[in-house]
Order: C-alpha cells, then sequence, then structure tokens
C-alpha cells in the first residue's frame, strides 16, 4: 500500500499528540459516559463469571459506562498512547485531554504554526485516572495508523472502545508514522511493532503495570487503517478479531475468530473494490461494511480537524508552508459530498463495537442483524457466518 503516502501529504499538517497545550482542554469532567454520577454500578458478566463490566448501551453507537483514562508511555522504542475504562467517578472536574498536533511533524516545522491557527486535537479523555480496578480483567485492542497518521488519528474510535470496556493500544509507528514519512524515513518494522506490543500486554511490567490483574491478555482485537490494516492483516494468531478499515482483508489464523472490513466506495486511494476483494478472500466469520459516498479517511478525525477560523490540517500546512505541504492535495481524501462527521462516526463506531464486544465481551446473537435499516450511509453489507 504505496499509495498510502496519502496520509503523508495529508497530514503534512496533522501531527502530533501530546499531553496537555495551551489551548484549553476538551471536555469537562462528567461527560464521559454514564457511569460517573456517584453511587455503585451495578455489574454484568462478560465471557465468564471472573469477568465483572458495568452495564453497557445496547445501541453500539452509544458511548459507553466508563469515563476513559488516557497515559502516554514507550514500550521498548514504541511511543504509545493508552486508553482505559477509568474509575467512575474520578474524571469529574477535570479537563479532558488536548493533543497538540504540531507535535507530529520533523522537529524544524513544529514552530511554524502558531498557537492561534494550531487545529487543537480534543479529547473526551482524562489524563492519567485511575484504572476501574473493581471491574474487568479487560480485553485489549491494538490500533494501527495508515501511512503519514499518527497514534491519535482515530482518536475518537479508540476512546469509544475504552468507554465500552477495552483497554486500547495505540503506538507511533517508526518509518510509517507522519514525522518520519514528512522527511521520507521509510524503513520499518511494523510486525515487530506488533509483536513488541502483544508481549508487553502478555507481562504488564514497567509503565503497563497499572493494568496488572485487570488485563485479559487471552482475548485480543486488532483494528488498522490504510497500510495499518495491511500491518494486521496476518495477526490472526494473536488476535481473535480483525478489523481492517480502509485496506483490504485478512489471512486465516489459529486464534482469529471473526473479521471486519470496512470501506469507502468513495476512496481514491484503496480502491473500494480493493476492499471487496479483500473480504472476498478472507477467512469466516466475516462482515463487509461499505460507506456510501466516503473517501480514503473515514475511520479517523482527519477530515474534520479544524483550527478556530476553520481552516482544514491541510490548508493550515499549507498555509504555513510546513515541508512537503504541497503533496497533501494528492493524499487528503475528504471527497465532497462524502457522509458528515456525525453519521460516520456514529456507523464506525457501531460497526467496530459490536465487532469486538460479539467475541471478546461474548455479546449474545447478531448484533449487525438491522445495520442497513439503521444507518443509511450504509451502501454494502455482507454477513458470511
Amino acid at each position: 500500500m504505496t499509495r498510502h503516502l496519502s496520509l503523508l501529504v495529508l497530514v503534512a499538517l496533522t501531527s502530533s499528540c501530546g499531553g496537555g497545550s495551551d489551548e484549553p482542554a476538551a471536555g469537562s469532567g462528567g461527560s464521559g459516559g454514564s457511569a460517573g454520577s456517584g453511587g455503585a454500578p451495578s455489574t454484568v458478566q462478560g465471557c465468564s463469571a471472573e469477568v465483572q463490566l458495568l452495564p453497557k448501551d445496547a445501541d453500539f453507537s452509544n458511548a459507553g459506562p466508563w469515563p476513559v483514562g488516557a497515559r502516554t508511555l514507550q514500550i521498548g522504542e514504541l511511543t504509545v498512547e493508552v486508553w482505559y475504562p477509568a474509575t467512575p467517578g474520578s474524571e469529574v472536574g477535570k479537563d479532558g485531554k488536548v493533543y497538540d498536533l504540531r507535535k507530529w511533524l520533523p522537529d524544524s516545522e513544529q514552530g511554524k504554526i502558531p498557537d492561534a491557527d494550531n487545529p487543537w486535537q480534543k479529547s473526551a479523555s482524562f489524563a492519567d485516572l485511575p484504572l476501574d480496578a473493581e471491574r474487568g480483567p479487560y480485553p485489549a485492542v491494538i490500533f494501527v495508523h495508515g501511512t503519514a497518521g499518527f497514534r491519535t488519528q482515530s482518536l475518537e474510535q479508540m476512546e469509544h472502545w475504552a468507554s465500552r470496556g477495552f483497554v486500547v493500544l495505540a503506538a507511533d509507528h517508526p518509518g510509517l508514522y507522519l514525522k518520519d514519512m514528512l522527511v521520507f524515513q521509510t524503513q520499518r518494522d511494523l510486525d515487530g511493532d506488533l509483536n513488541a506490543v502483544v508481549a508487553a500486554l502478555g507481562s504488564t511490567s514497567g509503565e503497563l503495570a497499572f493494568l496488572a490483574g485487570r488485563l485479559d491478555a487471552t482475548r485480543i482485537g486488532m483494528a488498522g487503517h490504510s497500510a495499518g490494516g495491511g500491518a494486521v492483516k496476518s495477526r490472526g494468531a494473536d488476535a481473535q478479531v480483525l478489523m481492517p478499515l480502509a485496506a483490504g482483508g485478512t489471512d486465516p489464523g489459529a486464534a482469529l475468530v471473526s473479521t471486519l472490513v470496512m470501506g469507502g466506495q468513495a476512496d481514491k486511494v484503496v480502491a473500494y473494490s480493493q476492499t471487496v476483494k479483500g473480504y472476498e478472500a478472507s477467512p469466516a466469520k466475516k462482515r463487509l461494511v461499505g460507506l456510501s459516498g466516503a473517501g480514503h479517511l473515514f475511520p479517523s478525525t482527519l477530515c474534520w480537524l479544524e483550527n478556530t477560523a476553520g481552516e482544514n490540517i491541510f490548508e493550515v500546512a499549507q498555509k504555513y508552508q510546513v515541508q512537503n505541504a504541497n503533496l497533501a492535495g494528492l493524499l487528503f481524501d475528504c471527497p465532497a459530498g462524502q457522509p458528515g462527521e456525525a453519521e460516520t462516526r456514529a456507523i464506525v463506531n457501531f460497526s467496530t463495537a459490536a465487532a469486538l464486544e460479539e467475541t471478546l465481551h461474548c455479546v449474545p446473537g447478531d448484533p449487525f442483524g438491522d445495520l442497513k435499516a439503521r444507518f443509511p450511509v450504509v451502501g454494502e453489507y455482507r454477513f458470511e457466518p
């Protein structure tokens, strides 16, 4: 998927995720889901009697009952963001985390964009909240960004999964993430990166020690956008659920139970026909969800990241002459007439959460049953049990 230079271009401006910033924080405490308002929440059983979870809305597009904690840490050489179910109520009175995209630009470019024109990435998660250790153990989901992406490029989806009872990890992948791609540093080892993250989940030591005893490393899902979808294609030995997004399909694996393939039917980077072929070659159980009118970046927040003047990340990058931003027009695939942000997010959140919870939380029945009736933007839906 060398064509995924797309993100590269596109993100000439989208960079860097960091801790706090000078910009006012995103949401303030209390906005992270139904758990957060005093009282002792009831619990429901997960995949076994040892797994206890908070009751969740049956609508998979709705946020879950947990406030979401966020930590930035290291796994070997990888900078990793971890989102996790936090103690209900621990977010009250706190400001949401804000990521500064400039930190994903090459060092020489970071000072070009002033604070006033920066498209700050505001989140619904809160830095360093305590893990909800009364519930769990929680399954893990590993997300791999696309070419010239970065670990928070699909922030809303990852926070959504965490709010519904998953520990979610996303790394900046050397040789693939924005900072490297803008200077054409393309040496990468995505398989090695994923091996390191999976191994870390099995030990929960070092900076992951806060998850010890509350992480179920035997239940793993993996998702990837574009080139990241290619990276997770053959990880069925580790993951029970694989979700290539705007990519191809999956290969058989000893652990693999379910595949979800999603594609934009107006994607100019990875043609939808290529996504369909990937789905058709994937092992069952499998599902295909095609979004009518959607471009390549639908599973991310990149099309909708803007500054206070309404300029998108590509426009800001060009305005301040960020290195190689002139290439971004080739890769910023946000077609006119595409589904809106709320509509797109709802279908992506619904589909991905349904696929994860069906297998990793043992939700009974077919969670996708009324998909097309509920979401008119779904141009195609297939299911092979």
